[in-house]
C-alpha cells in the first residue's frame, strides 16, 4: 500500500520570522500524525531555518526549485547541492514555472536527473490548462508532460523500491488558486488513466503501481478527504491552504489511512 503525502509549498511567500512562525504552529501537531509524509516546502530563504525546527522529526524539507547544474555562473540559482545540504524533496516542473519562468519538459527532465544524482525525491508536477482542457486535450498534454520529463531517467533505487525514487503531482492549471477544484472522480481518471499508464510504459507495471500520484489545485480541508478516498489519488501538494496551519493540519488528518 502506497503511504500518504502532502506536501505544503508556501510559494513566495513568508518572511524568515514569518516562516518560523508558520513552521512552529505546525510542527507539534504534524509530528502525531506518522501514518500520512508530511513534507514543508517554504521559500529558498527559510529553507535553513525551518531545517532547524525539523530536525528530531520524521517531516520532510523541500525546496520549489533548482537548477540542474551543481556550480557555476547562473546568477539567481540553486544548485543541487545546495538543496540537498538541507532538503529531502524537490519541486519540479510547477505549473507557475511552467508558465511565468519558461520552464519545459526538457528542462524539467534535467532537473529530475539532477535530483536522482544527488539523492533528492523530486515532485515532478503536471497539468492542462483550462483552454487544453476545454479543448479535450488533457490526455495528451499530461501524456506529453510525463514522457518528455521522465523519459530516459535511470530510477534510483530509494527505501527498497524504484516505485519511490519520485513523486508526481497532478496539478490541473486551471485549478491552481482559483477555488475550481477538478472533481475528485476526474482527477483519480486522469491519474489511472493517463499518469499511470504513461509511467508504465517507461518504467514497467510495478513502478507505476509503486509511484505515489498527489493531486495539487485549490485543495481545501473541506474537499481533501474526497480526494484522498479515490482510489489512484496518494496525497496532496497544497498551495494557499499550506499557509494556514489549522487549514492544514486537517488536511493532512484527513489523509490519514
Amino acid at each position: 500500500m502506497r503511504v500518504p503525502l502532502v506536501a505544503g509549498n508556501w510559494k513566495m511567500n513568508k518572511t524568515i520570522a514569518e516562516a518560523r512562525h508558520l513552521a512552529s504552529e505546525l510542527v507539534p501537531s504534524l509530528k502525531a500524525i506518522s501514518s500520512v509524509d508530511r513534507v514543508l516546502c517554504p521559500p529558498f530563504t527559510a529553507l535553513l531555518m525551518v531545517h532547524s525546527l525539523l530536525e528530531g522529526t520524521d517531516i520532510g524539507l523541500g525546496a520549489q526549485n533548482m537548477y540542474w547544474e551543481e556550480s557555476g555562473a547562473y546568477t539567481g540559482e540553486e544548485s543541487p547541492l545546495m538543496v540537498a545540504e538541507l532538503c529531502q524533496y524537490i519541486i519540479v516542473g510547477h505549473s507557475e514555472r511552467r508558465a511565468y519562468f519558461g520552464e519545459v519538459d526538457a528542462s524539467v527532465n534535467r532537473k529530475v536527473a539532477a535530483a536522482f544524482d544527488h539523492k533528492l525525491i523530486p515532485i515532478v508536477c503536471v497539468g492542462e490548462s483550462l483552454e487544453e482542457n476545454e479543448a479535450g486535450q488533457t490526455e495528451e498534454v499530461v501524456s506529453r508532460q510525463i514522457k518528455g520529463g521522465l523519459s530516459g531517467l535511470e530510477l534510483p533505487i530509494v527505501s527498497g523500491s524504484k516505485g519511490n525514487a519520485f513523486i508526481v503531482a497532478y496539478e490541473p492549471v486551471w485549478a491552481i488558486g482559483t477555488g475550481r477544484a477538478a472533481t475528485p472522480k476526474g482527477a483519480n481518471a486522469v491519474i489511472a488513466d493517463v499518469i499511470r499508464k504513461e509511467l508504465a510504459g517507461l518504467f514497467g507495471q510495478n513502478v507505476s503501481d509503486e509511484v505515489r500520484v498527489l493531486y495539487g489545485g485549490s485543495v481545501k480541508a473541506d474537499n481533501a478527504a474526497e480526494f484522498f478516498s479515490e482510489p489512484d489519488i496518494d496525497g496532496a501538494l497544497v498551495g494557499g491552504a499550506s499557509l494556514k496551519p489549522d487549514e492544514f493540519i486537517k488536511i493532512v488528518e484527513a489523509a490519514v489511512l
